[in-house]
């Protein structure tokens, strides 16, 4: 019988993994927000059938992820979902019309346009990825909310978890969080850059996005090392334990430089991180310097991965809630403290051994899509296009 805390350790595991995947697929959001760069219709047509073919990748991501998150820790689930009503609602609105935008862009009858249609991604592209990242960052600066289990009882407000007035408003405008926020923007806009150039055969393009590489690469590379030099030197909140094994529920000690002693203490998180952060800086300094050398997008992807991982690690081990709560501590979340029952961890385990067939059919579906790069001859003989 697998023991209940290494189920609890096992699931935050999968949820980092989808994580980690989910911001990588952003390039998608990435690239919809370079659209306007395009200088011919014919270029934009590349980039938007560049983009088609990945778009519902990110978008499935995102509802499995959400999906994953609710299984496993279903407090969370209602606490941040149901509580930071208009962060998630902004979230799910971006995502709602760039669904409709791939799929009615081109459509017979189209009344709108395609530059309304192309608004609409542009939109997407941004709030998308500043308003996950700001999610993201709530897993380290926390929200204002409070969790009282005992009031499922109450006839009258059966309501577990209670937020401020302003409903996840605070997160969209805590300087913190939009930090993470336009550092997840500027990272999906240069591993936009880095595709595009993989994936679409054509001069301009090429140069075109080479320079853009170049532009938003060297914010993000900013943007990145500011948030990591604020989140190492932020106090957070440490799980007090009693005899170093048994936990005291919901009993939490603030802790200086929490992060950064995460970081010591999960060492392999550290490694991890580091290779992650080397891969993406790899990635840009040798697609720009080089003229030839365009699988970029590859080593960026696995470290962006590999960065996001490890962030998601020191945010939920190590005894450290990775759902901290701003006005009353006892009320933060814990992978102990939110998780599902131990059986429906055990039931989820065993359909969660499916996950690497999936992520192969995933990846032969990929490699068979883009096994040539798109050109113009190609957008001018095809039937289906974006």
């Amino acid at each position: 019988m697998i023991q209940y805390e290494y189920l609890q350790i096992y699931w935050w595991l999968l949820i980092s993994v989808l994580g980690a995947i989910l911001v990588f697929l952003l390039f998608v959001q990435g690239g919809q927000t370079l659209l306007w760069q395009a200088k011919s219709d014919m270029e934009k047509t590349m980039l938007v059938n560049s983009l088609g073919r990945k778009w519902e990748l990110t978008f499935t991501t995102l509802v499995v992820f959400g999906g994953a998150f609710f299984a496993s820790f279903p407090l969370f689930y209602s606490t941040s979902f149901g509580g930071a009503y208009w962060l998630w609602i902004f979230i799910l609105f971006s995502f709602v019309i760039q669904a409709v935008s791939y799929e009615f862009r081109r459509k017979p009858g189209n009344v709108f346009g395609t530059k309304t249609f192309d608004c609409f991604l542009f939109i997407n592209g941004i709030v998308g990825c500043v308003l996950l990242g700001v999610a993201v960052a709530t897993f380290f600066f926390g929200g204002e909310f409070t969790v009282e289990k005992q009031r499922l009882l109450d006839p009258n407000s059966p309501v577990i978890s209670t937020w401020t007035s302003t409903r996840g408003l605070e997160a969209m405008i805590s300087w913190k969080n939009l930090l993470l926020g336009f550092t997840v923007l500027f990272l999906a806009r240069t591993q936009a850059s880095l595709y595009f150039i993989n994936n679409i055969n054509y001069e301009p393009q090429l140069k075109a996005q080479k320079k853009s590489l170049i532009i938003n690469g060297a914010i993000f590379v900013v943007f990145f090392l500011t948030f990591v030099a604020i989140l190492l030197t932020s106090d957070g909140y440490q799980l007090i334990t009693k005899d170093g094994i048994s936990t005291i529920p919901n009993s939490f000690e603030v802790i200086h430089y929490k992060y950064l002693i995460n970081f010591i203490t999960l060492w392999w998180a550290l490694i991890v991180f580091l290779l992650g952060v080397i891969l993406v800086l790899y990635a840009i300094i040798r697609t720009i310097l080089s003229d030839t050398f365009r699988r970029g997008i590859w080593f960026s992807g696995i470290g962006t991965i590999l960065v996001v991982l490890a962030l998601f690690w020191v945010a939920g081990y190590n005894g450290t809630p990775y759902y901290p709560s701003l006005i009353d501590p006892s009320s933060s979340l814990t992978i102990y403290n939110s998780s599902s029952s131990e059986f429906t961890l055990t039931t989820m385990s065993i359909v969660s051994l499916i996950i690497p067939f999936v992520v192969g059919y995933i990846a032969y579906v990929w490699y068979s899509m883009d096994k040539k790069s798109i050109t113009p001859d190609e957008m001018n003989n095809t039937t289906h296009k974006y």
